[in-house]
Order: structure tokens, then sequence, then C-alpha cells
């Protein structure tokens, strides 16, 4: 099966790429950069150079596969160009008669408008490729625990040994890896059968801030408490390394979720029967402390 993957160099895709091999795939990954297609060419994949802007190459290079990986980038200084860009690959997808393409929607979907552009946008590419005619699966994950990898995080652990996220200690949340992530989205590619399913999936423990920490400290070996890092801070270590408007609109969705009752759910109780239909071994989040300990600790 020849596999077009989008995003392919990023943290959320590049697990997509080891798990469709596995499964013997034929693996082209898209990337706009040189160096992009030396990452990509060292991991085995055929790299191809496009640009989700370019309409005409995604056209072109979407030609002969059999199956689509989609991700959009959700942190675009406009998301508008997010909407534009998923109908490029979209339209190239429907020209291209895919058998299937698996949509990671970066985030549960909301049935409702929001006001946050990144959010509601997801809505219109929703609509779009319903109405495409393109076979699709829909892959909604609740929240990385590669987010716990970043520096706000990981400098609260090596200075104060805190967890650090901008939520508050009581609002559960069902943390889930980007590798099973992955796994689910190559599973899905090689389950045409699933068409016009949407999977909400989540890791299968739902913990509070405090039993996060319970998590770390079992991982590293170490006594780890929970930060419950206000939004304003978070958006302004944020701003450094992605535009500052869009660092903005993340800060205001932690905000909204510190303000508002009930909590959103961020964890999927679907998730026995949507490994019924696409059976992947999920990574336990103590697990995954154990296995990042040199990154939390140095």
């Amino acid at each position: 099966m020849k596999v077009l993957v989008y995003g392919a160099t990023g943290s959320q895709q590049f697990p997509v790429l080891a798990a469709l091999q596995q499964k013997g795939a034929q693996v082209y990954a898209t990337t706009s950069s040189e160096t992009g297609v030396a990452t990509l060419t060292q991991v085995g994949v055929t790299p191809v150079q496009a640009n989700l802007a370019d309409a005409a190459r995604l056209r072109e290079v979407t030609e002969g596969m059999d199956a689509v990986s989609l991700l959009i980038p959700v942190s675009l200084p406009n998301p508008a160009d997010g909407v534009q860009y998923a109908k490029h690959a979209i339209d190239a997808a429907r020209q291209a008669a895919v058998k299937i393409l698996v949509w990671n929607t970066s985030g549960f979907l909301v049935p409702h408008k929001t006001g946050a552009p990144t959010i509601d946008g997801k809505q219109e590419i929703k609509a779009y490729l319903q109405a495409s005619g393109v076979p699709y699966i829909l892959i909604e994950p609740s929240v990385y625990a590669e987010n716990l990898l970043a520096p706000y995080t990981v400098n609260y652990i090596r200075k104060a040994r805190q967890v650090a996220y901008p939520t508050l200690e009581e609002m559960p949340i069902g943390w889930i890896t980007s590798r099973d992530v992955g796994a689910l989205v190559a599973d899905a590619i090689y389950h045409p059968e699933l068409a016009g399913q949407s999977f909400r999936v989540s890791g299968l423990e739902n913990l509070t801030g405090d039993a996060l920490a319970a998590k770390f400290s079992a991982g590293l070996g170490e006594p780890i408490s929970y930060y419950a890092m206000p939004p304003r801070e978070f958006g302004d270590i944020l701003k450094t390394f992605i535009p500052e408007d869009a660092a903005r609109g993340v800060e205001g969705f932690y905000q909204s979720m510190v303000d508002n009752r009930p909590f959103p759910t961020l964890f999927s109780e679907e998730m026995p029967a949507v490994l019924a239909k696409l059976p992947v071994a999920m990574t336990p989040i103590e697990e995954w402390v154990r296995q990042h300990k040199t990154a939390f600790l140095g």
C-alpha cells in the first residue's frame, strides 16, 4: 500500500512513519525543507517536497497513492490558512481516488462554535471532508503526553521537581502518547471498511494533576508535585517558540478551561470499543515518563 503522510517531520506525524513501515506500507512523506528530506531519508521513507499552500503540487504528489494520513499545523499565524490547506489536501485525495484518508484532528472536535479560530476551523474542515466523497476516518486525540516534554514542564521538573501544566489540579486528563496516536492512525489506514467513523482517543488513565505527579514520581524515582501553571505564564513561555498571536490563542483556550465549569472532557470512555476495532497496545503514563527520564532530569 502506498501512503502519503503530511507533516511527516512533526512530533505528531513522525511516529506514523514507523507504524506504517511495520505494516509493510510504502511510505511517502511530505516536507518543505531540505533538512526534512535528510531526516526522512534516514528513517527509510520516500521524501516528497511539497507545501500545503500549493494545491497543484499536492494533486501531483497524491496521484497514485492508496491512502493519505492528514494533519494540519495548529500553530499557524493565520488559522484560516489551515482550513485552506486541508481543502487542498482533500481535493487532491478526491482527484487521486484514494481508498482512505485518515485525519488526525490534533484534539477532540467540538460540535459548536467556540470563537477560537483554530478550533472552529476544524469544523469547517470536517464538513468539507464529509461533502467531498473521499472515504475518511477521523482520529481525535485528547492531549499529547509529549506536551509535557516542552520547556515549561521540563524546566519546572529540573528546578523545582514540579510537573507544570496550565490546567487546574482537579481537572482530569487522559494523556496519550504520540506513538500510540501514530499506531492508531496507521491501523485506521489499514481498515478502510471503517470509513465514515470518528474515534475519540486518549490514554487509558484519566489523571488529575496530583495523580499525574504521582506517575511522574514513580517513573522518575523522585518526589514530584503538580503545579497548576497560570495560563498567562504558559502563554508568555509559549510565545518564545511560536508566533505570539498563536501563543495567545492557545493561552486563551487554557484560560477558558480554568474559568468555566464543567471541565471539558479530555478522556475517551470509548477506548475499549476503539481498541476492539483498532487493536493497539497503549502506553501507561508511568512507563512513558520512565522512557523519557533523561529528558526530564538531564
